[in-house]
C-alpha cells in the first residue's frame, strides 16, 4: 500500500543545513521544497500546498518571526515549526506567540527533528472541503467514462470531489 507523501516547505539560509535536512526528510518519505529567503517562502507558499512550514529564525531579508506572521495570515491551518539556533526561552515564546506550533533548537538529533515534523503534521492534518458539482456535470460523471459529446473523462476528474 502506498502512503501519501507529506509536503514540507523548509526555509533556511545556510545551504549545508538545508541540504542535510532535506536529505533526511526525503529518506523518511517527505517531499521537501526549500528556499532561503522570505521572498522565496512567500512565493512558494502561494504556488503550492504544504503540510508543514519549517523556518529558520534569521534570514537574509528579515526574521523568521515576520515570515511566520505572514504565513499565518495566508493560512491559519498549516502548522509552522521553527528549526533555529535561537536558543533562549524568549525566542521560543516569541515564535509560538507569532503563530508557530513547534520550536526545535539547532543542532538537534535528526531523529528528534523527524519526530517533531511527523507529530506536527499528524496533529494538524490538511482540511478538505466538499465541492459542489453542478448538476449538468454531475449527470455526465455518473453516466460513465464518456460524456455526451464523446469526450472521455479521466477517473481523476470523475472522482474529483474534494479540494484543499
Amino acid at each position: 500500500m502506498e502512503t501519501r507523501q507529506h509536503h514540507v516547505l523548509y526555509i533556511e539560509d545556510h545551504e549545508d543545513t538545508r541540504e542535510l535536512v532535506t536529505l533526511v526528510l526525503a529518506e523518511r518519505n517527505y517531499r521537501v521544497t526549500t528556499g532561503s529567503t522570505i521572498v522565496d517562502a512567500s512565493r512558494l507558499a502561494h504556488e503550492h500546498h504544504f503540510d508543514l512550514y519549517m523556518l529558520d529564525s534569521w534570514l537574509p531579508d528579515g526574521s523568521g518571526i515576520d515570515l511566520c506572521k505572514r504565513l499565518r495570515e495566508l493560512d491559519s491551518d498549516i502548522p509552522i515549526m521553527f528549526f533555529s539556533g535561537a536558543a533562549y526561552d524568549a525566542d521560543r515564546e516569541t515564535a509560538i506567540n507569532s503563530g508557530a506550533q513547534g520550536y526545535l533548537i539547532k543542532p538537534a538529533d535528526l531523529d528528534v527533528l523527524c519526530s517533531e515534523v511527523s507529530k506536527l503534521i499528524a496533529m494538524f492534518p490538511r482540511k478538505w472541503e466538499l465541492v459542489k458539482v453542478p448538476a449538468v456535470l454531475s449527470s455526465h460523471l455518473r453516466a460513465g467514462p464518456e460524456d455526451k459529446a464523446g469526450f472521455e473523462l479521466s477517473s481523476t476528474f470523475r472522482n474529483a470531489t474534494l479540494k484543499r
